[in-house]
């Protein structure tokens, strides 16, 4: 994975359920349709009207073909216009990064069973 595409959504805060549902779909369609979902980040405290998706790809090229077998996903379409049909995204960013060398996904020496 050396490139993350980082969506950024202002949402409607009090369709906060219609969102989680529209991000589970992704959690589905994503990864069949070859990106590698890193998470969809709901508003937990604080601002509770941003969003964030991360999506990993090999290179630009590889997301171009994602978007691609995106747009003729059934699922996708169906994903893509319950969000319309119910306006809960009000605007939405895309910015693509690349993680800074062995920084991507380290784990807590807890989280590797190395710490009691």
């Amino acid at each position: 994975m050396n490139l993350i595409c980082f969506i950024e959504y202002n949402i409607d805060p009090f369709q906060l359920e219609a969102f989680r549902t529209y991000a589970q779909n992704w959690g589905r369609i994503i990864p069949e349709c070859g990106g590698e979902l890193i998470g969809y980040f709901l508003p937990h405290e604080g601002t509770n009207y941003v969003a964030y998706g991360l999506i990993g790809f090999e290179s630009l090229a590889a997301y171009e073909a994602y978007r691609t077998r995106l747009k003729s996903d059934p699922a996708g379409r169906e994903n893509f216009q319950f969000a319309q049909a119910h306006k809960f995204i009000l605007q939405e960013r895309r910015t693509f990064l690349t993680a800074a060398p062995d920084t991507l996904l380290k784990l807590s020496a807890q989280a590797l069973g190395k710490v009691g």
